[in-house]
């Protein structure tokens, strides 16, 4: 009735007419302005600090410096908490710091009238540092006079972790394989979603609210609970409609100090909005994560045994932290099989830069691309067909992970990657493009991927939801999964439709979380909302429709065996008969004076289970290779994500998610200078994939039946993003048989590796 269909987003019209309230929309005009003063040192200390002159600024009212907040540690990223410690995130965040890590570290805040008494405050402002040489490379020497960024961390080593299924070192004694070794690296980028951080904060009734562009309210609390010292019931969080995240509003960034600074204002209301520029540095970024790879395959194409060593950079502080290698690392062994062993190590590592944090797949794009272009040169070094090479190697039906139990429940990806090989008319275009010559060349590639479904069993999976009768039939939905602009709302309300037996017209659901009103739920993030918070939909519409038909029974004096609900009717459940509308029955359910009822229902589920999803892109490009420059001609992602709840909000996300894998591929890149000044923080400087340079994307899906997913379904809001950039590292080996091992595939990487090879 509502499940697969392609309706209209729910929130529609509210966005298309400028009517849906942002975070910004909503603050108060009289709001004080409050400011923040970054560190021009990328390391060091802040020794002192003079604000005579600043204070002299009109229309300043108060400036709070790092030697000023309370000393009260809290971690920032949107994880779900744990009372067990061993699932507790790294608490090594103050409001302000004394210790400066990165260029752009907070060291002070002005709270002003307005904008520009506060940015003049800010000049004003006097800072001696001591400075330390900056380290912005995991693999900087470490001597002696080497001060750690983390006391807790002598070796700037965050965490390590490694696994072994099977014995890596006997698999290598087999006689007859053939080794072949690689080393990738990938880029730090941006997130880049169009509404920059911004919160506002004031108090009501001894309790601090924060209104947010979150996608986790609801940690949001708990945070700034632990950032202020104050219990949770002291804290309220808000979150409107949301301009993007992408994971960069996975992590509590400014928050907890607008609520500090509200606090000291006398709890007046003030707003803490970033620039487009703070945004960029002051945020979080993708992490940079190089590569180190090892495998071992028999001359006929079968892997026997794989090994892979994963460092990244995480920036100046732990956010997500050693959560994303290792994820990667897990992701390593989700994608193929071999027949012996796999082994890998990954390494987070501290530096001086902008802190790495949650991004769009997790770590599985750095991984894919490294993995999917070492598949891809195994393949042409062996003589074999690049796709029948990855087909005899692939996850399997069935698959269980040895470690974490995670089921392969579903499996279309061979058809996945058949559709793909059609429509780009693979065969045809392999045997065109090969041995080329002249300076215009083309090619095609693919690259194929996987992804689980959540945080389970890592980390707690939890989520409800509520539905409230209203007088005229319809239903309110609360959740407190969040709608980050990717149509959750839609979904969530086709679920309750269908389940209940309505037509969607009647499912009000109300977009706005608010931690004091809307059920609990740890947001939007790990491709989780559709498969986590669906069961608590489904879960809680199953036992509405439960009450709904007790009522009914009451009323028309059947039993509710015999009764079910359709299209907004009470019927006969053999007949089909309509015996009364809803409208009907919610009238006499308000205000029958015999037996007046509130039919409400509310569930929580725990998920205690996960599934992978999977698919793969092919693209065709052309290369200009005296100008070093890719276009991409042609594109299609092919994806399996179970049953769509609704294939055209699953188309928008595939095409949302390839725009991104082809800024990663192509062109998207952070630079910093040898001080770890960043060097483009800013949408002219940074190069960000323009219309102009998209082609038309192309999307089509397999559609399985995942039996662990609420409605047979599983991820689709990340992957997208995994599978272009290696798609087009192949396309363009193909085209120029150069097999380029980093990122972005941009001209100034091209033209060295073309002059290099005597192409230009």
């Amino acid at each position: 009735m509502s499940i697969g269909e392609s309706v209209k987003r729910v929130d529609a019209y509210e966005k298309v007419t400028g009517r849906a309230k942002y975070t910004d929309d909503l603050c108060p005009k009289n709001a004080l302005i409050a400011k923040v003063l970054h560190s021009t040192i990328a390391n060091g200390w802040v020794k002192q600090m003079d604000c005579s002159e600043a204070l002299k600024v009109p229309g300043v009212i108060k400036i709070v410096t790092c030697f000023d907040v309370p000393n009260y540690p809290f971690p920032t990223a949107g994880h779900p908490w744990s009372t067990d410690p061993k699932h507790q995130d790294v608490a090594d965040r103050l409001l302000l710091n004394q210790r400066v890590r990165y260029y752009g570290d907070d060291i002070a805040a002005v709270i002003a009238v307005d904008e520009v008494a506060a940015s003049r405050a800010l000049e004003k402002i006097q800072v001696t540092y001591e400075i330390l040489p900056p380290i912005l490379h995991t693999d900087a020497p470490l001597t002696t006079d080497t001060v750690p960024l983390h006391e807790a961390y002598p070796d700037n080593i965050l965490a390590h972790s490694d696994f072994e299924i099977g014995n890596y070192e006997e698999s290598c004694t087999e006689e007859g394989l053939i080794w072949f070794e690689d080393h990738f690296d990938t880029q730090m980028v941006q997130h880049c979603h169009i509404e920059p951080a911004t919160s506002f904060a004031y108090e009501e009734n001894h309790r601090v609210i924060v209104v947010s562009s979150t996608q986790i309210p609801h940690i949001m609390r708990r945070i700034i609970s632990q950032a202020l010292g104050l219990p949770f019931g002291e804290i309220r969080v808000i979150k409107p409609y949301i301009g993007g995240g992408f994971g960069n509003k996975q992590d509590v960034l400014y928050e907890p100090l607008n609520a500090f600074l509200c606090t000291q204002a006398g709890g007046k209301c003030v707003k803490l909005e970033l620039s487009r520029e703070e945004t960029f540095h002051c945020t979080r970024t993708r992490h940079a994560i190089s590569f180190k790879l090892k495998t071992g395959v028999r001359p006929d194409g079968q892997i026997v045994t794989r090994y892979m060593e994963a460092c990244s950079n995480q920036g100046a502080y732990t956010s997500h932290g050693h959560a994303i290698v290792s994820n990667a690392i897990t992701g390593f062994r989700h994608i193929y099989q071999q027949e012996k062993a796999v082994k890998a190590d990954a390494y987070t590592v501290f530096t001086n830069l902008p802190c790495g944090g949650a991004m769009r797949g997790y770590g599985i794009p750095q991984m894919t691309f490294a993995c999917e272009s070492h598949m891809q040169d195994i393949a042409l070094k062996l003589g074999l067909d690049p796709i029948a090479f990855r087909l005899k190697n692939v996850l399997q039906l069935g698959y269980k992970d040895p470690f974490l139990g995670i089921t392969c429940h579903s499996y279309g990806l061979q058809e996945c990657i058949a559709k793909g090989r059609t429509y780009i008319d693979w065969d045809k275009k392999c045997k065109t493009y090969a041995n080329q010559t002249g300076p215009i060349r083309r090619g095609v590639g693919m690259a194929i991927f996987s992804y689980k479904t959540g945080v389970y069993p890592i980390s707690l999976e939890t989520a409800s939801a509520r539905l409230i009768l209203n007088q005229d039939g319809s239903v309110q939905l609360q959740m407190g999964a969040t709608e980050i602009g990717q149509g959750a709302d839609t979904v969530f309300s086709q679920m309750a439709a269908e389940t209940i037996g309505l037509t969607l017209d009647h499912v009000h659901i109300i977009s706005q979380q608010d931690t004091d009103i809307t059920p609990f739920d740890t947001g939007a993030y790990a491709s989780r909302q559709t498969y986590v918070s669906g069961m608590a939909v489904k879960e809680t519409a199953t036992l509405f429709k439960e009450k709904l038909l007790d009522y009914a029974s009451y009323f028309l004096k059947l039993p509710a065996a015999n009764l079910d609900l359709i299209e907004n009717t009470i019927v006969h459940q053999a007949t089909k008969e309509v015996l009364i509308t809803l409208e009907a029955l919610a009238l006499e359910a308000f205000y029958n004076l015999d037996y007046c009822q509130h039919i409400t229902a509310e569930k929580t589920v725990q998920c205690k289970n996960n599934t992978i999803s999977f698919g793969a892109c092919f693209a065709e490009i052309e290369v200009d290779l005296p100008l070093a420059k890719i276009k991409v001609l042609d594109i299609i992602n092919v994806h399996d994500s179970g049953i769509l709840i609704n294939p055209q909000l699953a188309t928008a996300q595939v095409h949302g998610g390839m725009s991104m894998g082809l800024g990663y591929g192509l062109s998207e890149h952070m630079l910093f200078d040898a001080k770890g000044k960043p060097l483009n923080p800013n949408l002219l400087d940074y190069k960000l994939p323009t219309s102009m340079d998209t082609p038309d994307l192309a999307t089509d899906f397999v559609e399985t039946i995942d039996p662990s997913g609420p409605y047979g379904n599983k991820s689709l809001g990340e992957p997208p993003a995994i599978p272009v950039a290696p798609a087009l590292r192949n396309a363009l080996l193909q085209a120029t048989s150069i097999a380029i091992n980093q990122l972005p595939l941009n001209p100034h990487i091209l033209f060295e590796k073309f002059q290099a090879a005597g192409l230009v």
